[in-house]
């Protein structure tokens, strides 16, 4: 690597054994939107082996890249938004990656916050007997808003302690849901004659698996720079998100089968455990949102040349905003841009994979950052970024573009994954076929 100093390495004392970076990426896949992918799954006719087959490819699509980009991140102790500086130049990588990163992560930190403080609001009213109130609702995001993004800004131990704790506190509530929901209505009965006549495919369940984890495996690098080597790396990733991704898609798939709902939270609440679900509903969104905040709070640092030492002070300020925004319901007019802006990200992956794994060798002494915008880099990003919209009905999110121009929106096999794999070769042909000249 150049001997420029970023101010984001990691030392040698703040690594981290593979379990706890494990266990953040657990807690990353036991939410709310976990269950709700599972209940599309089964709502899109597929049988249950295709559930199976389904989550398992598109989990393992998303460990390959997430893996090695994880593994870069560990050897050379630095976060997504700074490793695009290699394949975007240091220029491409603070002033669009970290952008893009920082809006796409904290602008759903917001939502997020939101969600869980509507749902407080109405699950409180219901307890005490009284009715969930706009000033109620905004009044609760703003407190979860803060204790998330507390958690958050204490940096990786406070994201480490989080998830060990709430983790194994979620899993048992979830089975219980799912064992509960499934009990109390027939729920073995209901499974046994489950033979959809129609069934969207395997694509689609990997598909939906996929998109509901692209984000998370580009930004895996945030995390994965506290691993003590690329055996942790690995290890970290495949056990912390394959079985929790499995167990949260299979528990909304058989929960919409048995009860038409997927919410394990509601389940709960429908049984007379309003108080066990409101746990579920908190603990599931805080250890979910507080790597949206802490992302973010990365991306943002160095958009705006700041060191590590001030992470703290821009998550807070960014995240406190963004709160804000979506306690008075500003953001939910946004949500389709944020679609866009997450839909922008998974290219990434391509691009800083051929820069490390094949222009570099995989070798952390060839790695540099680049100053200004790196031309290769950028025009593959361009091309993997506009096929993975294309092909991933990103563009369908916004209200009359596909209307207007019907070839935005052109799926084929998994938007993501395409934009990965296309930005991926162009950086390759790129780097061989344009002259060897540093970015201007």
């Amino acid at each position: 690597m150049s001997n420029k100093q970023t101010g984001f390495e990691i030392r040698e004392d703040q690594r981290q054994n593979w379990w706890s970076i494990a266990a953040v990426w657990a807690g990353g896949m036991i939410c709310v939107s976990s269950l709700m992918i599972g209940g599309i799954l089964s709502g899109g006719g597929l049988s249950i082996p295709e559930i199976i087959c389904s989550i398992l490819i598109g989990y393992a699509l998303v460990c390959v890249y997430m893996i090695l980009i994880g593994m870069q991140g560990c050897d050379l102790g630095l976060p997504v938004a700074v490793l695009a500086g290699g394949s975007l130049g240091e220029k491409g990588g603070r002033f669009i990656i970290s952008l893009i990163l920082a809006i796409a992560c904290i602008g759903w930190f917001g939502i997020q916050s939101a969600t869980c403080g509507t749902a407080f609001a109405s699950m409180v009213a219901a307890m005490t007997g009284g009715e969930a109130t706009p000033t109620s609702i905004a009044i609760w995001s703003i407190i979860w808003g803060v204790i998330m993004l507390v958690t958050a800004a204490t940096g990786f131990k406070g994201l480490k302690w989080l998830n060990i704790i709430a983790v194994p506190l979620l899993l048992v509530v979830c089975l219980y849901g799912l064992i509960a929901g499934i009990g109390f209505n027939n729920g073995s009965e209901i499974l046994k004659a489950y033979h959809p006549a129609e069934s969207a495919g395997i694509v689609f369940g990997s598909n939906m698996t996929v998109a509901s984890f692209a984000l998370g495996g580009v930004i895996s690098a945030d995390y994965c720079r506290f691993a003590k080597n690329r055996g942790d790396v690995t290890k970290s990733s495949i056990v912390g998100v394959i079985p929790a991704g499995i167990f949260m898609l299979m528990t909304g798939a058989l929960l919409a089968i048995v009860t038409g709902q997927y919410d394990v939270t509601s389940i709960l609440a429908s049984l007379g455990l309003p108080f066990l679900g409101l746990v579920a509903l908190v603990l599931a969104t805080w250890t979910t949102n507080v790597t949206n905040a802490f992302s973010g709070g990365l991306a943002l640092t160095n958009l705006l040349g700041f060191d590590e030492s001030k992470f703290g002070i821009a998550t807070a300020v960014a995240g406190g905003v963004g709160t804000l925004l979506a306690a008075f319901g500003v953001l939910n007019a946004f949500q389709g841009f944020l679609s866009l802006m997450s839909g922008l990200v998974p290219s990434l992956a391509g691009v800083i994979i051929a820069d490390y794994w094949v222009a570099c060798k995989g070798k952390k002494e060839n790695f540099v950052l680049r100053e200004g915008v790196y031309a290769k880099g950028l025009i593959a990003y361009i091309i993997g970024t506009l096929v993975a919209c294309v092909t991933g009905g990103t563009f369908a999110n916004i209200p009359g573009l596909v209307e207007a121009v019907p070839f935005l929106n052109t799926p084929f096999f998994i938007g993501p994954i395409n934009g990965i794999v296309v930005s991926f070769i162009c950086y390759v042909i790129l780097d061989k076929v344009m002259p060897n000249k540093e970015a201007k």
